[in-house]
């Protein structure tokens, strides 16, 4: 369990992380979208992470708690962009919401692209669409779900620096 006021540190991912980054998105997605449709197992989950997210994404954060040895703790979160200004993925671990985390991982995406940035949300995805409105994101465009495999409608959402 992680301590209300943990030290937490960005750092660009690496290969060694994609166990880690698998579990906090499958753990982030359970929690706030219960009745998203499971359409692949853990282990296809992992080999996605590991051969498509990792490596082909432009760039991955992970935000990890810092123990008091200054060490690397456990990853709370992670954030992906992808080419265009397209934060495909940003999720983290249930029980570090509402602790700073997914602002700093928005802030290095932000810091990262130069122009403005794009992002896809369920739109059942209440809690992901109030952070990022409260970021400054404008929904520019509503999907009836035919560009997802999980056929769930989503939002476009733009922010223009």
């Amino acid at each position: 369990m992680t301590s209300e006021h943990q030290e937490v540190r960005l750092r660009l991912a690496t290969a060694a992380d994609a166990e880690a980054v698998t579990r906090v998105f499958l753990d982030s997605r359970a929690a706030a979208m219960p009745y998203l449709r499971r359409i692949h197992s853990d282990e296809d989950t992992l080999a996605w992470i590991t051969h498509v997210v990792l490596p082909t994404s432009t760039a991955v954060w992970v935000a990890e708690g810092v123990g008091e040895d200054g060490e690397g703790g456990e990853l709370l979160g992670f954030a992906a962009l992808a080419g265009g200004g397209e934060l495909d993925h940003l999720y983290l671990r249930p029980d570090v919401l509402r602790r700073g985390v997914g602002s700093r991982l928005l802030a290095e995406v932000r810091g990262a692209v130069d122009g403005p940035i794009g992002l896809y949300v369920f739109q059942r995805n209440a809690a992901a669409r109030a952070f990022y409105e409260r970021h400054g994101f404008t929904a520019v465009a509503f999907d009836d779900g035919g560009r997802n495999e999980e056929n769930e409608p989503d939002v476009l959402y733009r922010w223009t620096p």
